[in-house]
């Protein structure tokens, strides 16, 4: 795991090339803390995830490990990745995939978890777990269901082969692909714009997206309402307002 920063955002790369950043116990454990200091980093606005090496973003899980695993073992390592990709879902500071390459199995899982996806014209997704034997153990069923519908999530899920990234733009699992020789610095310019945007309306946005897909219309309406009058208790909402009507640039603070 490597991390670097570029003002205000963190970027997070997998950096095992030589497994195509295939995930083990060790690279999720490593993952899960990689976030948790983001999160906490107050100079941090922004996190960019990406992959090691022109091939891969994530491969998939590490099968050589997962060969040996009993049901319980299997089961325990399931929730071990379910908590660590909960983690960035739910995450108050935007998280942006970088897909450099195969975004494949857990690969395309921890891509999902993210709350926007970049992808190189060249990569490849899709969740071939049926051609092992096994499902999709990091949230895979849950997270395509939700971006890409039941038509879509059956037939990834269970003919196991991998799509393009058109095809993923057009079933809504990526939201931009770009030539690959521009990936970098078009998902930098976005993480960029989201680091220089107020953090506490950034969090709350994701907190009642966050919340509105899992409860009912009416609960989330009145969690969206609540949200916003928040809104109004902070000195970014001053700034923003006042910068807009002085038709200058907003400066926010997360105040």
């Amino acid at each position: 795991m490597t991390v670097a920063d570029r003002d205000g955002v963190r970027i997070i790369t997998v950096n095992r090339p030589d497994k195509l950043n295939a995930l083990n116990a060790a690279t999720l454990d490593a993952l899960d803390s990689a976030f948790a200091e983001a999160i906490s980093a107050a100079s941090v606005r922004a996190i960019v995830l990406t992959g090691a090496g022109p091939k891969a973003f994530v491969a998939g899980a590490d099968i050589a490990e997962m060969n040996t695993l009993t049901p319980v073992q299997g089961r325990d390592f399931s929730l071990r990745g379910q908590r660590m990709m909960r983690r960035v879902e739910k995450s108050p500071k935007p998280v942006v995939a970088m897909v450099n390459g195969f975004a494949l199995g857990g690969g395309l899982e921890l891509a999902m978890c993210c709350h926007l996806r970049i992808a190189a014209d060249t990569a490849r997704v899709g969740q071939p777990e049926i051609n092992l034997g096994l499902i999709p153990g990091f949230g895979g069923t849950q997270r395509l269901l939700r971006l890409a519908g039941r038509a879509a999530t059956l037939e990834l899920c269970l003919l196991g082969a991998p799509i393009d990234a058109a095809r993923a733009r057009e079933l809504g699992i990526v939201n931009r692909v770009v030539p690959a020789a521009e990936l970098e610095a078009q998902t930098m310019a976005i993480a960029q714009q989201l680091a220089n945007a107020a953090p506490l309306a950034l969090r709350g946005t994701l907190d009642c997206i966050n919340v509105g897909g899992e409860c009912g219309i009416e609960e989330g309406l009145e969690y969206e309402a609540a949200q916003f009058g928040l809104m109004f208790s902070t000195e970014d909402m001053r700034e923003g307002t006042s910068a807009f009507l002085e038709r200058r640039k907003p400066a926010f603070t997360g105040a």
